[in-house]
């Protein structure tokens, strides 16, 4: 296919170039009617291609012309047999997979580190989670892939499952052996579903992972916003239809029902053009990429009480390949954590990094990355050292989370339950309704229908007496918590 074509990028620019008398919304009329200083801001072609599903741009819901001219190029580009634009981002993608393959008590194997979306996708489907335990790494603090044998148990356990969730790379970009747990759930009759938000440029390079689609997935959310140079909210979900585990049609229903009738053709033209971008410059970029990052991670592992891992954490089922381009910088020999060097970069250089956590943090080399901002970051964890290192003692590694709890109920039935709020340290016992996430390590500790123990109660109260963000609950300070009136089991 000719990737240097844009048909939607371009006919919105041919339709702009028009000039036509506009009576449809957006209201802001090519900015005539927007803010003066907003306006000034962005620009006016920007609000020029701010359009909306009229005919000669065709309609991302059901298209025929443009678009769908732009998604065959980007499932050419990706090696899907079908890609899907989204405009609401990787969460809406994913959504899709899961709606589209389960319904009200059909069984899904998730790993327990599962993104908030998957979560809400098992709310609205009504389906039962079978939840795996991700590998902890007990040197990083940190949650990897899961495990062949882990899957292998849960098939075995479960082979009325209806799918299979694999995050694959993980945020801190370490990756299963997404391959043989492709095939093992494929013989089992399952398909595989996979979380790739932080994957796009895997496809795109020969030293970095396997993509979902090379391994032979059946579906793959990924972010192209997050590496691959589109605007924020812009993603694509592509499809391997060849296991006919998949049906394309069903697909595009589901996230038809998902996506706003009003979509942002400028976040679908920025997809269509990084596809070009991905397409034919690809692996020039990825090589970018990868090359700075190796020189960060190299210049970091020489700085006293800085540590971060590479190569050398490979060699299990867990940490089977690793992208890279994500530099996680463990902090721990400093004397400080993760979210204390955060607001300390920030504070004295001025650097925003992606995430931290209790004992490590997350910068993202991506193809916008140049020597002079990578140096500078290097500069900034140098000075960082000299400030830190050996003036406190070195931080305790401890990774303890609870078991997971029994579920009671579907997430569905216990959230949209009969429910009573009661204090959160009397709640042993009690079924919740809610969801209470504790960071790190950033696994869920509490889903709605879950059975609350006191183990889980010790745990979060720990966390958030000692200032740890700890999110979900309606109620912030986690005094209270909502938990179902009454209810029969359903195992």
């Amino acid at each position: 296919m000719n990737h240097h074509r844009t048909p939607l990028f371009t006919a919105l620019k041919d339709h702009a170039a028009l000039n036509p008398v506009q009576f449809h919304i957006p209201g802001h009329k090519k900015g005539l009617g927007a803010d003066t200083e907003f306006r000034e801001f962005i620009g006016d072609n920007a609000f020029s291609i701010d359009l909306i599903n009229i005919a000669p741009l065709d309609d991302l819901h059901q298209p025929t012309a443009v678009i769908r001219e732009a998604q065959m190029l980007a499932a050419d580009a990706f090696g899907a047999d079908y890609t899907y634009f989204s405009v609401q981002g990787t969460s809406s993608a994913i959504m899709t997979m899961i709606l589209s393959v389960c319904g009200p008590g059909d069984k899904i194997i998730v790993p327990r580190n599962v993104h908030k979306s998957v979560l809400s996708a098992i709310i609205f489907s009504g389906a039962k989670p079978v939840f795996v335990s991700p590998a902890q790494d007990v040197n990083l603090g940190i949650d990897h892939g899961v495990t062949i044998q882990s899957i292998r148990r849960a098939l075995e356990r479960h082979p009325d499952a209806k799918a299979l969730l694999v995050i694959n790379p993980t945020y801190y970009g370490v990756c299963t052996d997404l391959k043989s747990i492709v095939e093992l759930a494929h013989s089992y009759q399952v398909p595989v579903l996979v979380d790739e938000a932080h994957g796009v440029l895997i496809h795109f390079h020969e030293d970095l992972p396997l993509s979902a689609m090379a391994a032979g997935a059946d579906m793959a959310a990924t972010s192209v916003h997050k590496l691959g140079g589109s605007m924020t909210q812009s993603s694509v979900l592509n499809l391997n239809t060849k296991n006919g585990y998949v049906n394309p049609q069903r697909v595009q229903t589901i996230l038809s029902l998902l996506t706003s009738t009003s979509t942002s053709y400028v976040l679908l033209a920025s997809l269509d053009t990084s596809r070009r971008n991905l397409a034919l410059h690809g692996h020039e970029i990825a090589q970018k990429a990868i090359d700075l990052a190796e020189f960060a991670r190299r210049t970091i592992n020489d700085i006293d009480g800085l540590y971060c891992f590479g190569k050398e954490l490979l060699g299990t089922e867990a940490t089977f390949n690793y992208d890279p381009t994500k530099v996680t910088i463990h902090v721990r020999h400093l004397g400080i954590t993760g979210y204390e060097t955060e607001n300390w970069l920030r504070e004295h250089y001025n650097i925003e990094v992606e995430l931290s956590d209790m004992y490590n943090i997350l910068c993202l080399i991506t193809p916008g990355d140049t020597d002079d901002s990578v140096n500078i970051l290097l500069n900034a964890l140098q000075d960082l050292s000299r400030t830190y290192y050996q003036v406190n003692p070195a931080h305790e590694l401890v990774v303890k989370v609870p078991d997971i709890p029994q579920l009671m109920l579907t997430p569905r039935d216990a959230f949209y339950g009969d429910t009573e709020v009661i204090p959160f340290k009397e709640s042993a016992g009690r079924i919740i309704s809610e969801f209470i996430y504790v960071y790190p390590p950033g696994i869920p500790i509490l889903l709605p229908g879950e059975v609350i123990t006191q183990e889980n109660i010790d745990y979060i109260i720990d966390h958030v007496e000692v200032g740890l963000p700890v999110k979900g609950p309606e109620d912030r300070s986690v005094t209270n918590v909502k938990v179902i009136v009454e209810a029969d089991a359903i195992f």
